[in-house]
């Protein structure tokens, strides 16, 4: 008896079914490989590492806000730092009599000269300052001013986040 169209439509397309069908895994090898390197290079992670050597201790905070990378001006025990380069005696900044120091002012004023990224019209510049918690207001509010004149008026105070308590 011969066999129906029909009849051979079905045959052939339960030979098909039948047959396994196969990953191509070579393809998703390299998927995953390019995932994999994308989020090792892209991973941000949380903690940020500032220089110990310094002898800073930093004040606590609950901040849930992390740090942008921007400008740093450390203030330790003897100097003032800008980027790791000491710009200016602490001792010297203490006896300055006047609001605006002169020396950090032109040296912020060049790094702001060099910077690739346009400050904030409302804000300005971004600046973060890193300070012993023991730093005097004063010499604090000489530096804030100094950065205000010299377009950094985004200040950040750098803190250690510490958790907050549960109550």
């Amino acid at each position: 008896m011969k066999e129906s169209a029909r009849a051979k439509r079905l045959k052939r397309h339960q030979r098909r079914n039948r047959q396994q069908s196969k990953l191509n895994l070579v393809a998703l090898m390299d998927i995953f490989t390019i995932l994999v390197f994308f989020l090792m290079v892209n991973s941000s992670t949380e903690v940020r590492l500032l220089d110990r050597n310094s002898g800073i201790v930093l004040p606590e905070s609950t901040a849930e806000q992390s740090p942008d990378e921007v400008l740093a001006l450390v203030v330790t025990a003897r100097d003032i730092l800008l980027n790791g380069e000491a710009i200016l005696q602490r001792d010297d900044l203490e006896a300055f009599e006047g609001n605006v120091e002169p020396v950090l002012k032109a040296q912020l004023d060049r790094l702001s000269s060099q910077s690739s990224f346009p400050a904030d019209p409302e804000r300005g510049r971004a600046v973060t300052i890193l300070a012993d918690q023991q730093l005097p207001y004063a010499l604090l509010k000489k530096i804030m001013a100094t950065c205000v004149e010299a377009g950094y008026g985004n200040i950040s105070l750098a803190v250690t986040r510490i958790a907050p308590e549960a109550g």
